[in-house]
């Protein structure tokens, strides 16, 4: 029998799991497929690509730090940031006594074309809002949020957009489908091409 792999844009305020004894939405909310189990975590408080897939060793690759598999987010952040402050978020903060990888951040100079939050964010009058494009390649919980608080800034929004080379693309919250052939394959090489030498820590 044939793995299967999906791509679903997860929704604010849905947890990145099948059950939850509290009774919040959940993946199983939106996907009714069998023998598929969520390829890393999203906030229940974020928005954007998730992965599903039947396939143990691909979760794991996806997963693992060790693959450096990268991971785009859009995040909107309260007021804006100075060169010092996206010099410290590339540079590496300390999160929970413990220094993040460097990582890739781009003022945007305009707000992205996104869908609307299913509860919009609660602007105040007189402090401006900025969107930063922000590449990791690791995945520890809540890292972006935590990263940009560090320095001063707090996230009020944050839409996961890619992982490796699978972009979210068009599909809207609660949308999904299957990888395609194409998309497939262009993961397995991005993961085969990015895994760190035996022995090596990545960087």
């Amino acid at each position: 029998m044939s793995s299967r792999t999906i791509i679903f844009c997860k929704p604010y305020r849905v947890l990145s799991c099948f059950t939850d004894p509290e009774g919040r939405s959940t993946v199983a909310d939106y996907i009714d497929v069998p023998d598929v189990y969520v390829a890393g975590r999203l906030d229940y408080d974020s928005e954007g690509l998730l992965l599903l897939t039947s396939d143990g060793k691909l979760a794991h690759r996806i997963t693992h730090p060790r693959y450096k598999l990268n991971k785009v987010y859009l995040v909107q952040v309260e007021n804006i940031p100075d060169p010092a402050a996206l010099d410290q978020l590339r540079r590496g903060v300390v999160v929970k006594g413990k220094r993040t990888r460097p990582a890739e951040v781009e003022l945007l100079a305009e707000e992205p074309d996104l869908f609307p939050r299913s509860q919009p964010i609660r602007y105040r009058r007189n402090i401006p809002t900025t969107w930063l494009r922000v590449v990791l390649r690791e995945g520890r919980k809540r890292q972006v949020r935590r990263m940009t608080a560090a320095v001063g800034y707090p996230t009020l929004r944050l839409i996961r957009v890619a992982i490796g080379p699978v972009a979210l693309g068009n599909l809207l919250p609660g949308q999904w489908r299957d990888l395609q052939p194409a998309e497939l394959a262009a993961l397995g090489s991005s993961l085969r091409k990015h895994v760190a030498s035996p022995g090596k820590p990545g960087k």
